[in-house]
């Protein structure tokens, strides 16, 4: 039988990062792994960073919808029509803000006989853990049903702090392994069980949140992105962009974290629908985006 093992975690947590380690890991111990992204805007960005390593057919992105409900059944059928692999397995990352607890009680039922019941790794910053505000509801309510949580942004953190994070998880989540993503050994995580544990009341509402994209011009210089992230509020908790610096060729990818940490780096060929400015979070619409572009454009000129 197939194992299914669904990542989530708060936006910027880490899930991706997660979800290639995990598929690379299998790859090299001849496991066939189909990988399935969901989020709001756009998935296919972070869809086409995998397929350097597995054949476009195995990676899947949904966009549009919140898999932890008003997309639950287009992501149940996809699995139910994932082609039959010799030691396959599945791996589905779930957007930043999903109600965990929500989509594991729903995506076990009505799965083919051949898929064992889903396991889910919650991914947690500890440096920010709990520090999201009116947020920190919807980031414990990750953890709860989880069987396996992965530390990650750990570098640089107290032991002090570490060991506060991991005790406030073992309260909300007393039968999950805790460990750091080094710590994780692939081969066993198949062979973890559902969790028992019984999840708080979550108000699911909770977890819907605002998101847009819009087009991205060709930036003179990387400075711009600075500029667009800087323009946008921060409210904003997820910044994602991609499109071509000066006269490059190559595209180049960049996020905005909900800490306002910005990371560049460069994209794998040719975004597939165009160069896009994605954001997700209270205050994101196409008009905001848009200003914000013209703000880091204006800032250029003036420079040169």
């Amino acid at each position: 039988m197939e194992a299914i093992i669904t990542v989530v975690g708060f936006l910027g947590a880490g899930k991706t990062t997660l979800l290639k380690h995990l598929m690379t890991s299998y790859i090299e111990q001849s496991w066939k792994p189909f990988v399935i992204l969901n989020d709001y805007e756009n998935a296919n960005l972070d869809a086409q960073q995998f397929i350097e390593q597995i054949e476009a057919k195995h990676v899947r992105a949904l966009s549009g919808s919140c898999i932890c409900c008003s997309g639950i059944d287009e992501l149940r059928n996809f699995v139910n029509r994932i082609p039959k692999r010799t030691n396959g397995i599945t791996l589905i990352e779930a957007n930043g803000t999903s109600d965990a607890c929500s989509l594991m009680s729903f995506l076990g039922v009505g799965l083919n006989d051949r898929f064992l019941p889903p396991i889910q790794i919650s991914v947690v910053d500890v440096r920010n853990w709990q520090k999201r505000e009116d947020h920190n509801e919807l980031e414990a309510n990750q953890i709860q049903v989880s069987s396996l949580t992965v530390l990650t942004h750990i570098e640089n953190v107290p032991s002090e702090r570490i060991h506060f994070v991991m005790e406030e998880l073992q309260k909300l989540n007393p039968f999950a392994e805790i460990m750091t993503m080094k710590e994780v050994d692939v081969s066993l995580i198949p062979k973890l069980s559902p969790s028992e544990n019984k999840a708080q009341k979550f108000e699911h509402h909770k977890a819907h949140w605002a998101s847009c994209s819009t087009d991205l011009p060709n930036l003179p210089s990387s400075n711009c992105i600075y500029d667009i992230c800087n323009a946008l509020p921060k409210s904003i908790l997820r910044i994602k962009g991609c499109t071509q610096i000066g006269s490059e060729e190559k595209f180049t990818y960049f996020e905005r974290t909900p800490n306002g940490e910005v990371f560049i780096r460069p994209f794998n060929g040719v975004p597939i629908t165009g160069s896009k400015l994605l954001a997700i979070g209270p205050g994101s619409t196409p008009e905001s985006l848009e200003r914000a572009i013209e703000i880091s454009l204006i800032q250029q000129n003036q420079v040169l």
